[in-house]
């Protein structure tokens, strides 16, 4: 034997037990040993792109970062009423001494009053890196619960971004759990319909969850390579269950298949092995290609998307072990025991059926031409709204209300717009020219301030202990999604500072950062990316269909119609998320905008999940073609014999993706929408009409350049399928 899952699954079928144990305890000790270790998190300094990257670490060299800073806001209860000056000046001084008391707290500013006297604030800057500070909130949140019982006639509260950070964690876990309590019924319910087997449709669903937990623990040991930024976790739970799913189903029908087809003359272990032989074999090279595809994800320069691509490796590649090694072994486990059932009740062995054509795919055969143009076209027209879409990064503004400290939030931008956001103007120089440094920025200040409408009235001008690295902070009233907060950006970077910093002498580094720069420079940064990224992605799908079918007309064809499905569903996913029109029935409030990382997320992993059905139905029409039938039939007999399992898949990771759209956060519920969007583009029309229609027309040039179909043509005595007239 050549074929490597023939060989594990072998193995595994001769000794059921073995595997089975080896595999469990493989789960344990990858959690096992991911916990120990503990996760590496991702830090300030990984999350920098473009100039608002390189401000930032002008910044970290001179101790100038920003740090996390928690704001206590303090008015009267009833929202009509004024806030008495000397009760609320007393509230923010106790709030004040309380927050120094903390160990926590490394600075607490003097309590300032919004202009319509209506609330006073106290800001709190916390000890660490701005990331850190969601981890050190608590006490702080609990000085100001405490403050807040013993004035019950005022509203005491808490924001900032550690509280809110701290908010999105705990709702974006809560969130999670309610995706698993629908995913999970849905797919059970899925493949109970599909195997009307208790047992084996708790198969899939149980290595899918042994595939997330094994992964969850690997990709701990991964972050010490690739930081995690957080989304790991999430991408783990999207991808595993999905292909974990998949990968069993299209093992598990092949099983059933063979046994029909076998008829009782061929043991559990000997039906095992033949569907490795088969399916094995297209899980691997459906598992490779979604992993390779990932990959490609690194070339992004960008710690998310390095987050992304590791977890969506490491659970795609579990999965494939997991259906090749413990998969055979309760396959062989659960067949010996069913014909034991069968042959106590002397009930014979069901015969295989002949494949039958669905309405969908006789159209196809008789009018390929037709549809072939009418799809292709739909799928344009569905895509056309791609040319209008927006892409932005997702402010704290978009948050769920529903977020921990976000109501807080709204009502302190409401008193105090200032804070909303701020442009950090960094300058690195020699120490000895600190005094024509801070010159230069006290002129940016003034002279920005006075001209520009977008910017508060006030500035704040720090050095570093070296002297080598001055800050300046301008306010900002506005959100960083404004137009007003980018327009403000774009002259400060055009005319303020290359008219002032930038007519300093001698080596002068400088660079704006702040809210708004992060703002602008993440959805640049991506689309610069972007090209480079698809570009990559389109060779590696060409590649990997060619090497897996050895016909480069394939390859051309897999990339066309990859291309056709994304494009689609970036345009329904424009057209939903942009306007308003979906707004109720999907629970979001329009930015008018698609995050930044939507459409690269969309076309790689949807890159790699085609493959799973490409692989799987042309796999299907080769191993036809290759027993002599002509390529005509083989195609119509392969999507044929493919349809169902493809159909069962498909449902299954549509239920998975689709559950995300209920999550509060709008770039998951746009994620999930568009994924699940692609899913059923992919398996319902590109699948079943497109990609038949297109090689029922392009025949045996589908295998161009492979003479292998030819040589198998002329070397078999297999009788040719009866025409499709006579099928079904």
């Amino acid at each position: 034997m050549t074929n490597y899952p023939e060989h594990m699954a072998r193995w595994s079928a001769g000794h059921p037990w073995r595997a089975i144990t080896g595999w469990f305890l493989f789960v344990v000790l990858c959690l096992g040993a991911g916990i120990a270790v503990g996760s590496n998190p991702a830090g300030s300094a990984d999350f920098g792109v473009g100039e608002a990257g390189r401000g930032e670490a002008i910044a970290r060299d001179g101790g100038l970062a920003q740090r996390p800073v928690e704001r206590v806001l303090v008015e009267h209860r009833d929202a009509a009423a004024r806030l008495d000056r000397a009760e609320g000046g007393a509230v923010a001084r106790e709030v004040a001494a309380r927050m120094r008391k903390l160990p926590e707290v490394r600075s607490v500013a003097a309590p300032v009053w919004s202009k319509d006297g209506r609330a006073v604030r106290v800001d709190v800057t916390l000890k660490g890196a701005e990331l850190d500070g969601k981890k050190h909130v608590d006490p702080l949140r609990a000085q100001t619960a405490a403050a807040q019982k013993a004035h019950p006639g005022l509203r005491v509260e808490e924001t900032g971004g550690p509280s809110i950070s701290q908010g999105v964690d705990k709702l974006r876990g809560s969130d999670l759990s309610r995706t698993e309590m629908i995913a999970l019924p849905i797919t059970l319910l899925t493949l109970l319909f599909v195997f009307r087997s208790v047992a084996m449709a708790t198969v899939p669903l149980l290595l899918a969850l042994t595939s997330i937990i094994a992964s969850v623990g690997l990709s701990m040991l991964a972050s010490h390579v690739f930081p995690d930024a957080g989304v790991g976790t999430n991408i783990i739970l999207l991808i595993g269950l999905a292909v974990g799913v998949d990968y069993t189903l299209f093992y598990l029908k092949r099983e059933r298949e063979e046994r029909a087809r076998a008829e009782g003359k061929l043991s559990s272990q000997a039906l095992v092995e033949l569907a490795a032989a088969t399916s094995g074999r297209a899980v691997v090279l459906s598992g490779f290609a979604v992993a390779v595809s990932s990959a490609t994800l690194y070339l992004a320069d960008d710690v998310i998307f390095s987050s992304i691509a590791t977890a969506a490796i490491v659970v795609t590649l579990v999965a494939v072990v997991s259906s090749l090694t413990v998969l055979p072994a309760l396959l062989v486990k659960i067949g010996a025991r069913a014909e034991r059932r069968a042959a106590r009740r002397g009930k014979r062995p069901a015969a295989a059926k002949p494949v039958r054509h669905n309405a969908l795919l006789r159209l196809t055969a008789r009018r390929p031409t037709a549809v072939l143009t009418v799809g292709v076209v739909a799928l344009l027209a569905l895509a056309a709204p791609v040319l209008g879409m927006k892409l932005t990064d997702m402010g704290r503004e978009t948050h769920s209300r529903q977020t921990q400290s976000m109501p807080t939030f709204d009502r302190l931008n409401a008193a105090f717009p200032e804070v909303k956001a701020v442009h950090q103007v960094v300058v690195r120089a020699d120490a000895d020219r600190s005094d024509e440094v801070r010159g230069a920025l006290r002129e940016l200040a003034v002279t920005a301030t006075k001209d520009d409408q977008a910017l508060a009235g006030t500035y704040t001008l720090r050095t570093s202990a070296d002297h080598r690295v001055s800050s300046l902070e301008l306010p900002v009233p506005h959100y960083v999604s404004a137009p007003p907060a980018q327009d403000s950006l774009e002259r400060l970077r055009d005319r303020y500072l290359p008219d002032t910093v930038g007519k300093l002498s001698g080596k002068v580094d400088s660079a704006v950062t702040g809210d708004v720069a992060r703002y602008a420079d993440y959805p640049a940064h991506q689309k610069e990316k972007l090209p480079l990224i698809i570009g990559a992605l389109l060779l590696v799908t060409f590649a990997m269909t060619v090497w897996a079918f050895r016909s480069v007309v394939l390859g051309l064809v897999g990339v066309v119609l990859n291309l056709l499905s994304a494009a689609a569903s970036l345009g329904i996913l424009t057209l939903t998320f942009q306007g308003s029109w979906a707004e109720g029935p999907l629970d979001f409030d329009s930015t008018g905008t698609i995050g930044s990382r939507v459409p690269l997320f969309l076309f790689v992993i949807l890159f790699g999940l085609s493959m799973d059905y490409q692989v799987f139905v042309i796999s299907r029409i080769r191993e036809a073609a290759l027993r002599g039938v002509p390529t005509r039939q083989a195609v119509l007999d392969g999507v044929g014999s493919s349809a169902g399992v493809v159909t069962s898949a498909a449902f299954v990771m549509v239920t998975v993706f689709a559950s995300f759209v209920s999550l509060h956060f709008i770039e998951m519920k746009q994620i999930g929408f568009s994924l699940a969007v692609a899913v059923l583009l992919d398996a319902f029309v590109i699948r079943v009409l497109i990609l038949p229609a297109l090689m029922l027309l392009l025949g045996n040039a589908s295998w161009w350049p492979s003479r292998g179909m030819g040589g198998a043509r002329r070397q078999t005595g297999t009788p040719v399928a009866p025409p499709l007239a006579n099928v079904g």
